[in-house]
């Protein structure tokens, strides 16, 4: 069956047209809100971008010259297209709708003071940053190096140099810490990244495993993992998707905050019954999910009634505690 239209599948060029415009947009939007995060995170965001701003372009020189041609070559005016020529014409829109959404979705959350002070070297930490993690390694003379590091993983869509203020407090103890940068910001995408932490760093004999939100979520599966070297596990408002109480046999700390709107009470209450029995939890009162990192205000978190600077200096000195409680 077929249909005859008026300047066939003009309709098609002008909204490959918008739609080209309209990821230009996007990316364009991402670039000028987020590009330290860009810039800082794991390449594979960048990567998409780039791909996507050259696909765009293409589609757009494409259907500019489509739309140019017809307006030139009356002949064209009408044709024969099937309806199935429709339908695909109209799934590539609508895909490239959706395409558009998730780049905006991606876009990270980027870091903020006093975080990006936390970049920096001093006498008492060094801060080496790859284009797939940050590791931060106690360097005064005074404070000896423990055995036992640190391996993070960042909360979903937070740019990775967030948390280098709360974590600082930690190689400034003695621990080497490394935080991962996850492919798009996302934490199951970064499942190696452990196992390629301990292979850069043969002189940590044991790993506290631990992670923010979704990040702590898939910390839970590295901890459980039989060939990891690891010496606990600890939570930044999070929990296991799974019931771990009986595979997970080392130390689990839970941190967490009183008016979380993601990581709730309620959920972190409910966590309990899915890990060890002698897992230890620390309120922090008046603290949201969002000062866990230092990266804004997030979209369903609720407003604190505790500094960032307060909230951090609690989070920092359980994290310490801790730490020093399993080290070697």
């Amino acid at each position: 069956m077929t249909t005859q239209t008026s300047r066939p599948a003009a309709w098609f060029s002008w909204a490959s047209l918008m739609l080209s415009a309209a990821t230009l947009g996007v990316i364009l939007w991402a670039c000028l809100t987020a590009w330290g995060a860009v810039v800082h995170g794991h390449p594979a965001y960048a990567i998409v971008l780039t791909i996507s701003a050259l696909g765009a372009l293409l589609l757009g020189w494409l259907s500019l010259r489509k739309i140019r041609r017809r307006s030139k070559d009356e002949r064209a005016e009408t044709i024969r297209i099937g309806v199935w020529g429709v339908v695909w014409r109209v799934l590539l829109i609508a895909l490239g709708v959706v395409w558009i959404a998730i780049l905006a979705w991606l876009r990270p959350y980027v870091a903020v003071e006093p975080a990006l002070a936390a970049m920096h070297s001093d006498k008492t930490v060094t801060v080496t940053e790859t284009t797939t993690d940050i590791e931060l390694r106690p360097t005064d003379a005074k404070t000896p190096e423990s055995s036992t590091g640190v391996f993070f993983q960042p909360g979903a869509l937070v740019d990775a140099r967030a948390y280098a203020a709360v974590l600082r407090p930690l190689a400034e103890d003695g621990h080497t810490v490394v935080i991962t940068k996850q492919p798009l910001g996302i934490a199951f995408l970064a499942l190696s990244a452990f196992d390629s932490a301990k292979a850069s760093n043969p002189e940590v004999a044991q790993w506290v495993v631990a992670g923010h939100s979704l990040g702590g979520t898939v910390a839970a599966i590295e901890a459980t993992e039989k060939n990891a070297p690891v010496a606990g596990l600890l939570f930044y408002a999070s929990y296991p998707a799974n019931d771990i109480s009986e595979t997970l046999t080392v130390p689990v700390e839970s941190i967490s905050g009183s008016l979380d709107g993601l990581a709730t009470p309620a959920k972190i209450k409910a966590s309990r019954s899915n890990l060890p029995a002698d897992a230890t939890f620390t309120v922090i009162k008046g603290g949201t999910h969002a000062q866990f990192g230092s990266y804004g205000p997030q979209s369903g978190d609720n407003t604190p009634t505790i500094s960032n600077e307060a909230a951090r200096k609690q989070i920092s000195e359980a994290s310490v505690s801790f730490v020093d409680s399993v080290s070697k």
